[in-house]
């Protein structure tokens, strides 16, 4: 197999500040769901860039992806540190990598076609538009100075919205209209214009920027393990592990790539899985791959592996130095709300395009059935209990969508 040169034909800088780009449109979500559930950053930034190096080791560094918190995981988690404790939570994290490595198996065992034959364009196309479309409220959320789920205000409404405007409107400026190197980097552009705005507001505080040490070791955690724990938390990778697949097949509708086939979606799982794994052992949230980095991905259209490879080691490094993590804490919420109602949307559009490309014929029933409730059960929040089992967001949609592409008879031909 031919090695994909280290370079890929541009400088080393122009991939390092590319690299940087990656990291700064990921950190939004990765270092919240540190935040929300009461895990340090230090160990989500050093989880997603060892877990991200993993997962090109496994795929043979051909899929530019970087993997991240997953948001799956924030009402798991929280719930179970309060019964569980940390040590149990993180070792339940850690058997979560089991899920990945048994789709996995799977794959490799039936091949790629097997996800062709259950997950065709009708039935992935509305499932990429959910990843994008269910984040659209904490998007939205954010922009307007609230929470991720809207609980509680943090930044007054006027001047969030200002805020998040300053950071759109610079991102899509940069991205439409800017020439050279310059329109690699909107999401940079967006962000340092949205800190502009938000430190003339009064919004950024920098007293613990100053306090924090330069170098500061990660508060590891020591894993437990514990049944009902790990019983628990199982479940919840049906999730994210759906997800993946989509995100994998975006990110190849982006590049015009079928890495299903190359390196294989039983490596992509497999990789997903070690990050998981590491991140579980280590003391971090769970790595999955990333709808906003699909989503700058496209912006940029800049597809080259050895970016996610500079995103992963800046990510390393930056877990060890403690101004740098208090300065991502010091970001307001609608500086990364701006830019992820853009990310957000650009994932939506990939599955949109999903359908075009596959020339999907929504007058025949049985399709305009399955896009439908799809995008219905995702954007309407639809979930299903099934005794302290919970199916929601994009595992449901997944599982929906397949069973009726299964069980709905495809029209036949005329006569």
């Amino acid at each position: 197999m031919r090695e994909i040169p280290i370079q890929g034909g541009e400088p080393l800088w122009r991939q390092a500040v590319a690299g940087g780009q990656i990291l700064f449109v990921a950190f939004g979500a990765l270092v919240l769901v540190p935040l929300l559930t009461g895990l340090n950053p230090s160990m989500a930034l050093l989880g997603a860039g060892v877990g991200t190096l993993l997962f090109q080791l496994v795929t043979k560094r051909q899929v530019p992806i970087f993997l991240g918190s997953s948001f799956a995981f924030i009402a798991p988690i929280v719930y179970s540190m309060q019964t569980w404790g940390l040590s149990a939570t993180m070792g339940a994290l850690a058997c979560v990598s089991l899920v990945y490595f048994v789709f996995s198996g799977l794959v490799w065992k039936h091949g790629a076609e097997i996800v062709h034959r259950f997950m065709p364009p009708v039935v992935i196309g509305p499932i990429i538009m959910i990843i994008g479309l269910s984040l659209a409220a904490v998007a939205v959320n954010m922009a307007m100075g609230r929470t991720g789920d809207g609980s509680a205000e943090l930044v007054p409404y006027r001047t969030a919205l200002v805020v998040a405007a300053v950071s759109f409107g610079t991102t899509v400026a940069v991205a439409v209209f800017a020439r050279g190197f310059l329109r690699l980097v909107p999401i940079l552009a967006g962000v340092a214009a949205g800190y502009v705005a938000a430190t003339a507001f009064g919004l950024v505080e920098f007293s613990k920027v100053h306090s924090s040490p330069w170098f500061a070791m990660p508060s590891f955690v020591a894993p437990s393990f514990e049944w009902a724990a790990i019983l628990f938390m199982l479940p919840v990778a049906l999730a994210p592990a759906i997800e993946h697949v989509g995100d994998v097949v975006a990110i190849g509708g982006v590049t015009g790539k079928d890495y299903t086939e190359k390196p294989g979606l039983h490596r992509t799982l497999a990789g997903d899985g070690l990050g998981v794994l590491f991140a579980g052992l280590v003391g971090g949230p769970p790595v999955t791959t990333y709808s906003e980095v699909t989503g700058a991905v496209t912006l940029t259209r800049n597809y080259n592996p050895a970016i996610m490879t500079w995103a992963a080691v800046f990510a390393i490094a930056m877990a060890f130095v403690g101004k740098f993590n208090a300065f991502l804490q010091s970001i307001p919420v609608p500086v990364m709300g701006g830019i992820m109602m853009l990310l957000f949307g650009s994932v939506a559009s990939v599955g949109l395009k999903t359908l075009i490309s596959a020339r999907t014929d929504l007058d025949e029933p049985r399709n305009l059935v399955i896009v439908s409730s799809i995008l219905v059960f995702g954007i309407g929040g639809l979930a299903l209990n099934f005794d302290g089992l919970t199916l929601q967001g994009v595992s449901l949609c997944g599982i929906v969508a397949v069973l009726l592409n299964l069980v709905l008879p495809k029209r036949r031909a005329s006569a």
